[in-house]
């Protein structure tokens, strides 16, 4: 189950999905969509991704980027 904070992230994700977002989402974003921690932002992000409602954009590390699964399964690297 989703909480608040990762519901009102998601849904603003979608709203925006061609514009705001194209570059995807990173913690330091959600932290200042969601007004949590950077700790609770990376736990959030951890947990949709692992729920299949985020998947990680190609980099890493500090940079990790993650945008919102739409339609079928995604098949790149995760």
């Amino acid at each position: 189950m989703l909480n608040e904070r990762q519901i009102k992230v998601l849904n603003r994700l979608l709203d925006t999905a061609g514009e705001e977002f194209e570059q995807g989402i990173n913690a330091r974003k959600y932290q200042s969509l969601a007004k949590v921690s950077k700790a609770t932002a990376t736990r959030d992000l951890a947990e949709l991704l692992e729920k299949g409602c985020l998947y990680k954009l190609p980099g890493g590390g500090r940079s990790t980027r993650y945008s919102v699964l739409l339609g079928q399964a995604y098949k790149g690297t995760q």
